[in-house]
């Protein structure tokens, strides 16, 4: 295994001194799964205050449970001394750590098997509990007894599936009969901690775990909406699902459009995954069902930014996800015309800087509904975006702030200030929408003075 200089020379020095250190956790995982670690974490026999006087520059990262940060060239490498857990009381933390000189002590306190192997040159692989034998054949199992695993930090239940989500793992039946066991412990995490957790199963290349985690009861208590989704059929022409499955549809395809432009960066593909579990959240609650037994649901998609903007906040997700997902989620349905004007119409609505996204939350909508209307509804969304890339490409107006005249354009003409100005301006640029090249400023002053006689 090949260990980064800096961490390797960490290692050396703390065994240099008499001491055993590793790299531990991830870092192996990963490194045997072929996969580049995003840190690497140490562990030792040394004490937290024996690996400050070896190293020039250290962090008290959280030095009551053994966790020192070794700085090397404005780096941090943290070393935590081997321990032992004491009780935990909120399913989260232990109420105190004792320092031990043993590896295997510390190993077995960790969770899942896969995590629980340690390296170094000297040593080789450490597996006391089979974690290579896990990872060759896809399983994600607790190390020990997972009762008292997700006894000791209920969050341990989500990274399950997170893992299983992310590397594409089967979770072993005992390690899924106690997440379902204990899932109701989840209340007592914080919803910051939780976030973390779902999105990144979410945007994980197997987001269908969260399927099984809705079938052993774990969306129950972190997500009670995509209960009620799954348990809300659609008696309708459009649709082959019930909510919840078509929800988890969209976001299945979404997936095979992860390297489109308009979700190149991460955070964009989180908010557009966001929308796509989402935009339907509000169908149960306005579910109606017509005399011949065919299913409605009228204002959801406003409903469903409403319930989502809840969700997120819930969640505490920042403003500019909650902000960005409600409105995919309002617009979510939006019916285009099939003409520039109405194009240039719905941008104006919706927002240029949404529509790239928009259109593909559209497109894996129709591809997880039913057949009979999906080719004429690709050809319409299909035209509809054809059309929004002639406007751009135009550079045809569809905002106040491409419009050719401004507030003060207008107040240097002799318009007051005021409600009058305002109404002005957006008469101008419902005329511009209509006939975009007259978005020209002498053409539209002239208009001004026109509209302003009229009124007169």
């Amino acid at each position: 295994m090949r260990i980064p200089e800096h961490t390797e020379i960490i290692i050396h020095t703390l065994e240099e001194h008499g001491f055993e250190a590793f790299v531990v956790g991830g870092c192996v995982r990963d490194t045997l799964l072929g996969r580049e670690p995003e840190d690497w974490d140490i562990t030792s026999n040394a004490c937290p205050e024996q690996v400050k006087a070896l190293f020039h520059r250290t962090v008290d990262t959280g030095i009551k449970h053994g966790t020192v940060t070794v700085m090397m060239d404005h780096c941090g490498y943290e070393v935590t001394t081997y321990r032992i857990d004491g009780e935990y009381e909120d399913s989260r933390h232990p109420k105190e750590v004792t320092f031990t000189g043993e590896l295997r002590e510390d190993l077995k306190r960790r969770d899942f098997t896969i995590n629980a192997m340690a390296y170094n040159h000297r040593s080789g692989l450490v597996d006391i509990f089979h974690g290579q034998e896990d990872l060759e054949h896809k399983i994600l199992r607790c190390v020990g007894d997972p009762m008292e695993r997700f006894s000791e930090d209920a969050l341990r239940i989500l990274r399950a599936f997170r893992f299983a989500a992310q590397l594409g793992f089967t979770i072993e039946k005992n390690t899924l009969s106690a997440a379902e066991a204990l899932a109701p412990s989840l209340k007592n995490i914080s919803a910051e901690r939780i976030r973390v957790e779902f999105i990144k199963l979410l945007v994980s290349p197997h987001p269908e775990l969260l399927l099984t985690a809705y079938e052993h009861g774990i969306t129950r208590v972190i997500l009670p909406e995509f209960d009620r989704m799954m348990q809300t059929g659609q008696k309708n022409p459009h649709h082959c699902y019930s909510v919840g499955m078509h929800s988890m549809e969209v976001l299945k395809q979404m997936h095979k459009f992860q390297s489109d432009p308009a979700v190149k960066e991460e955070k964009q593909f989180s908010i557009v995954c966001l929308a796509a579990l989402f935009h339907d959240v509000a169908k149960p609650e306005v579910k109606t069902t017509d005399a011949d037994g065919i299913d409605h649901f009228k204002g959801h998609p406003e409903k469903g930014a409403e319930m989502a903007r809840g969700i997120l906040r819930r969640l505490k997700f920042d403003n500019e996800t909650v902000d960005r997902v409600c409105r995919l989620i309002s617009w979510h349905d939006y019916r285009y015309s099939e003409k520039k004007a109405g194009m240039r119409r719905a941008v104006h609505k919706i927002g240029e800087d949404l529509m790239e996204e928009l259109f593909l939350i559209q497109r894996c909508d129709v591809l997880a509904q039913s057949e009979q209307y999906r080719e004429e509804k690709l050809a319409v969304l299909e035209n509809s975006r054809e059309l929004f890339h002639q406007i751009q490409a135009d550079r045809e107006c569809t905002s106040m702030k491409m419009l050719a005249v401004s507030g003060n354009d207008l107040i240097h003409a002799g318009y007051r200030q005021g409600k009058e100005l305002g109404e002005m301006l957006h008469a101008l640029l419902e005329h511009v929408l209509e006939v975009p090249e007259d978005n020209d400023k002498e053409c539209l002053l002239d208009l001004a003075g026109k509209l302003y006689r009229e009124k007169e």
